[in-house]
């Protein structure tokens, strides 16, 4: 089929979606999708879930994940595709930073507590996942239900945001630590979102590192920007890659499909990897 399509960035509730990983696949063959990547934050367990509804409906699941690193204290996220899902470097360091971010909640909360929220509990907010990656997305959902604040975006701006009074940094690693974990595991590297994260100015450093590719597609931004990152894609002979980067009911103004690639760009991503 000349017109199949691929979305390859996905969250599930194993890390900080409201989605099954059945749920994904259903809504992905509504979408008339041939291919998803489960690319869960710092977790794979959502993937053999998808990779097992997806024989019902004939669609390719990709193994994924979506790696959290730090350059210059600015958030920097890494896609891996592809890497070995038994006893590679990726698979083994993944409890590490499962417990880092478990850390990092139960500072985020103790933060809370002393500004006053005392009603604010860890396991109220790590019981939101069905993973040890717990993150702020499901203490926002909390904050909300709480009543703490009026809506998710609030929680953010106001208290979770990247320099907001709660906020803390996650597993200590930089962009080129990941893409080296992902590497050595058989995998293929992406700079997810480069137009949120704005960092253009790494992004040579981060192809002497390994990188393999741009997430140049992504909802709800403009043609303008997809085409300027497709260029620099291009200019430092990277791979194109995109996704919705859905989480279910927690982002609301993305959905399973709304970002996506030809399945082109699937094809040229599975020629790099090595597991």
């Amino acid at each position: 089929m000349p017109d199949r399509r691929a979305d390859l960035h996905i969250h599930t509730y194993y890390s900080d979606s409201t989605m099954s990983p059945q749920n994904v696949v259903r809504e992905a063959k509504k979408a008339l999708l041939s291919c998803i990547s489960i690319t869960d934050h710092d977790t794979i367990d959502g993937v053999a879930e998808a990779v097992s509804e997806a024989k019902k409906f004939d669609i390719e699941v990709l193994a994924g994940i979506e790696l959290s690193s730090e350059y210059g204290k600015k958030d920097v996220h890494i896609l891996g595709y592809g890497f070995a899902l038994k006893k590679s470097p990726l698979v083994m360091k993944l409890q590490e930073m499962q417990q880092a971010r478990r850390e990092r909640m139960k500072k985020m909360v103790a933060k809370l507590n002393s500004l006053g929220f005392g009603d604010i509990h860890f396991e109220d907010v790590a019981s939101r996942t069905k993973s040890d990656a717990v993150g702020r997305l499901h203490l926002a959902q909390l904050l909300v239900e709480k009543r703490v604040v009026p809506d998710l975006d609030t929680a953010f701006s106001r208290y979770l945001g990247e320099g907001s009074p709660v906020y803390f940094s996650k597993f200590k690693q930089t962009p080129v630590e990941a893409i080296k974990l992902i590497k050595d595991s058989g995998g293929a590297a992406v700079m997810a979102h480069p137009m949120l994260t704005a960092r253009d100015e790494i992004i040579p450093e981060l192809v002497r590192a390994g990188l393999d590719g741009l997430e140049a597609y992504y909802p709800n931004c403009s043609m303008v920007v997809a085409n300027y990152y497709v260029g620099l894609a291009k200019k430092y002979k990277l791979l194109i890659t995109g996704g919705s980067d859905s989480h279910g009911a927690g982002k609301k103004n993305t959905y399973i499909g709304k970002g996506y690639v030809p399945y082109e760009h699937v094809e040229e991503l599975k020629r790099r990897f090595h597991a």
